[in-house]
Formats: C-alpha cells, structure tokens, sequence
C-alpha cells in the first residue's frame, strides 16, 4: 500500500476572480488529507472515507455508468465520498497506461469539507500521487498539480481554477494567473481560521458571480479590483508589510461581499477579529458559509472568535511549506 499527504489551503486574495483569468494567491497550510491506496485486479474501487466532517463510511463499486454503489446515503455525500476519487483515478489510469487496475482507496482528513480551505484539492492531490506510487509511477510537482487540476475540471463542470491544486502540491504560497503558477517568497504568516461549521455550494456561487459579471459592468469591475488587489498584496508580501497585506486583505472581503458570496456568520467572524486587533480578515474559498482568515500574532483573534455566536471552531495555522508528502 501506499500513502500520500496534502495540505490544505487560505486564500490570501484573489478567489472567484481567479476563474477569469485575474491573479490570485493561496498558501498552503499545515491542514492535510491523506488518502491510502492499494492495487486490486478486480477493477474495483473501494473508498473508505473517514473525518471528512461526515460519519465514516465504506462503498464499493466497479465505476461503470449506471453501476453505481447502492447505499442509503445522500447524493451529496457519495459525491464528496467518490467523485473527486473517480475522476483522480481516471488521471492515474491514464498517466500509467493501466486501464483496467482498481483500488482500495481510504480517505482521512482533518480539512472540513466546503469550508474554503481546499479539501478537495488535497484529497485529488493525495489521491494522485499515491495510486500513481503504487503503480510505480512517481509525478513531479508539476505534472501532479496539472492532473489534480484536470480532476476537479472535470468534477466541476470546467469552473475550476488551478490556484487551490497547485498550492496543494507544491505547498507554501503561490501565485497563480490563468495557466501560470509558480511559488512565492513568504514571512511567517500569522494565520487564525474561524470556521462557521457550514459549507458553501460552490458551484452555485461561482454560477452567482458569474450572472452578475454578466448583468453588471460594474460587477466585472469589482472583479478586475480583486484582481488590482493581488498585485499590490504581492509587492506587499515580498516586503513582509504584514500590516498592509492586512489592509488588503479587508478591501478584498468587501468586494467578495458586493459580489454576494458572503455571508452573516462569516461578516459576523471577520468583524469579531477585526475588532480584536486583527491586521486583516476575510472569508476564504467560495464563500457562503465556512471558514475565515485573518492575520494576527496575538492570541486576541483566536480568543474573540471563540466567543463569537456562529463560529463553531477556530484555530491557528502554520504555513505549510511543502506540498505533497509521500509516505509508505
């Protein structure tokens, strides 16, 4: 068998704009899933998921259309369980040449599900490179993050960006624009995540964002101005002006908001940190409910959010300096 870690990740700036070709810049954090994979030669799949912020569960299917696994849980559950899974195999079964392989996948994580801080990518990201491992395939970074890309592509109906699968792989912040990624110099960022308990739908989000850009020149606008945003916040991070990259941060949430992908317990947790003295706060991923990040080396953040009415955790994040980590 084999075993394969991914970090999670924060948007500093830039989602939703990044799906129109507008910069952005994620950092990878010491949140991972791993995912643990062994060959089978009946060409079967069988996923075992556990932690996923869902009960544990098992199922067990060929993959064949129409011939899905009959068990008595939500279609939103067994697409959280398998459809990441499905289309990352897919990418293995290519990249080997081994059509007809299968695999007992198990899942475990500690990043919540839809909460912005990028479970999916590294579910992909681990997934990969771990069924590519067991058949004796080892992916550079690239090519790795490239198929993790391709995965959720497809999984999301060509919506997504490559921000959250590259930063998983290669780990530390990054700067993704379009098709060019490439990492960044970092200062030790003081990372606090409150986390609302809830799950944004992404794809209905995006789908909001989009109509509006569509409806509104000023809505494209407030995109552009997102992007505007990451080009100072880069300048900003070279210079380790935590402060200012702050300041942005909070200019960024409030364009996310006019685009209508905030939400009241997030708005509730970014104004609970602000006012503890954060340099910046902001909601993180799609939006809708999940989580926040804000930048502060005191424990005053940490400690208001706790008492904040709607934020259900909150911890401290460490910049994940590496990307995928390889087990066995």
């Amino acid at each position: 068998m084999t075993l394969s870690s991914a970090p999670g990740k924060v948007y500093l700036f830039g989602e939703h704009a990044v799906v129109y070709g507008e910069p952005a810049v994620p950092c990878a954090i010491e949140r991972r899933a791993r995912v643990e994979v062994q060959r089978r030669d009946d060409g079967k799949l069988r996923v075992h998921a556990e932690d996923l912020s869902l009960n544990g569960f098992t199922v067990e299917y060929d993959g064949t259309p129409g011939n899905g696994p009959d068990v008595d849980v939500s279609e939103s559950l067994i697409s959280a369980a398998m459809g990441y899974v499905d289309e990352a195999i897919a990418q293995v079964r290519d990249v080997t040449g081994e059509d007809d392989v299968g695999f007992d996948v198990t899942i475990e994580s500690d990043i919540p599900l839809g909460a912005g801080l990028g479970s999916s990518a590294a579910v992909v990201v681990a997934a990969i490179d771990a069924a590519a491992r067991e058949l004796g395939v080892t992916l550079e970074p690239d090519e790795l993050a490239e198929r993790a890309y391709q995965t959720e592509y497809q999984v999301q109906d060509g919506q997504a960006s490559r921000a959250d699968t590259f930063c998983s792989a290669t780990g530390g912040a990054v700067r993704v624009e379009g098709d060019d990624c490439r990492s960044l110099e970092a200062p030790d960022l003081p990372i606090v995540i409150g986390f609302d308990g809830g799950a944004g739908d992404t794809g209905q989000l995006v789908a909001g964002v989009r109509d509006l850009r569509e409806e509104y020149d000023f809505a494209a606008d407030t995109v552009e101005a997102i992007g505007d945003i990451v080009r100072n916040g880069e300048q900003a991070l070279a210079d380790g002006d935590i402060a200012e990259l702050g300041r942005l941060m909070d200019f960024n949430h409030g364009l996310l908001s006019a685009l209508g992908v905030s939400s009241r317990s997030l708005d509730t947790m970014v104004w609970a940190a602000r006012d503890a003295g954060a340099h910046g706060a902001k909601l993180t991923g799609a939006g809708g409910g999940g989580c926040i990040v804000a930048l502060d080396p005191t424990p005053e953040t940490e400690t208001a959010l706790s008492f904040t009415p709607g934020c259900e955790d909150t911890f401290r994040a460490e910049l994940a300096e590496d990307g995928v980590k390889r087990l066995e």
